[in-house]
């Protein structure tokens, strides 16, 4: 069988949400079914990330970064190239289909976030969004997503039967793993002046709460100067927040990643993700699996990755969050959390979701 894939977010060096979704997804199902053929369609040059014998890779110009691209590559361009390599179904890790096509195509839809909050996104491709993800919904053989509350807010919202709609929770990244008590008090020391710290790992997008959070810890900050705030995650969007006065004792690293950002999780204090909308949460679940303390929020789908596992908080509450910090840093609190998640941490695994996908593709 021939299986097109939108690549389109597999970026060498660039991977983001969505971006380690596919890589985490695709590397293992090209595994699990060697004797089909994998075209993996890219809008760009870039190093491949997903090898195998069975593996193609196509590069479909022009670029699309663009939302008048966006209609063009997939309605036009890549309809042309599936008809070239006589593809059967599209698996689509972001949810874009092609409405031009009248092969099998799966989408995944991690969350509705647009239609919440519609000022997050620029005018542009939040217009994109709003026109088309309904229509990708309804023309798709079957949509997935990534916890029961993106489910239930893709059905309510478009009107899909939840019959079409299935849900398979992410995974973490197997690099996430505890570390002894010397050795994290060896990297503190080495890498931070040995300043204990919490830590934010993700992007700087608005709905993200990166302003609130730091409010919140500039007002634990004055009772507490011993800790200090590290952020990790790419720049953009960051001049769109209002950081000014909110920056004392914070430190932003820029991206890393594997082992190195293992380390910074697994060295903190406690991972504190406080997002005020998720379609799933996977800071939270790496977090556990760093056997660190997770502070987060109590909406959307967050409360399903973590259950009882995490200290929770109001994202839209300073104070809330500010609790939340004080209640991290307690002496009891480290092991407990660290017990908990760990144990919660091993209900989610990328083979596992691997299966699932492979389980709903093909059977």
């Amino acid at each position: 069988m021939n299986i097109g894939v939108n690549a389109r977010h597999l970026i060498d060096g660039k991977l983001e949400g969505i971006g380690w979704y596919s890589y985490e997804i695709l590397k293992r199902l090209v595994l699990l079914r060697p004797n089909d053929k994998f075209f993996f369609f890219y809008d760009r040059n870039t190093k491949p990330l997903v090898h195998g014998m069975n593996v193609t890779n196509v590069i479909v110009n022009p670029p699309a970064r663009h939302p008048l691209l966006f209609k063009l590559w997939y309605d036009y361009t890549l309809p042309k190239q599936m008809k070239k390599h006589k593809i059967e179904f599209l698996f689509s890790p972001d949810g874009f289909i092609s409405l031009r096509s009248n092969i099998r195509q799966v989408g995944v839809i991690h969350d509705l976030n647009f239609e919440h909050y519609p000022n997050d996104l620029p005018k542009g491709v939040l217009k994109y969004y709003q026109k088309y993800m309904p229509l990708f919904a309804k023309k798709a053989s079957d949509v997935v997503t990534v916890s029961e509350f993106s489910k239930k807010d893709i059905c309510d919202r478009y009107d899909i039967s939840s019959h079409k709609v299935h849900v398979v929770y992410n995974g973490g990244n197997n690099v996430f793993k505890p570390m002894s008590k010397a050795d994290r008090q060896a990297f503190i020391k080495i890498n931070n002046n040995d300043r204990p710290y919490f830590i934010y790992v993700g992007s700087l997008h608005k709905r993200k709460n990166i302003e609130r959070m730091l409010k919140a810890f500039q007002s634990f900050n004055e009772k507490d100067k011993r800790m200090d705030f590290i952020i990790i995650g790419h720049p953009m969007w960051q001049d769109q927040l209002k950081l000014d006065g909110l920056l004392e004792n914070v430190h932003f690293k820029g991206r890393k990643s594997g082992e190195n950002l293992s380390k910074w999780v697994a060295s903190s204090a406690a991972l504190v993700y406080v997002s005020y909308f998720e379609g799933f949460g996977l800071p939270v679940l790496e977090g556990m699996m760093a056997g660190v303390p997770v502070l987060t929020s109590n909406v959307t789908s967050i409360p399903e990755v973590g259950a009882e596992a995490v200290i929770y908080a109001d994202p839209f509450s300073v104070s809330s969050i500010s609790d939340g910090l004080n209640k991290v840093v307690k002496e009891d609190s480290f092991e407990k959390f660290r017990t908990l998640g760990l144990q919660q941490s091993k209900l989610f695994s990328w083979d596992h979701s691997a299966q699932e996908i492979e389980n709903l593709l093909f059977n």
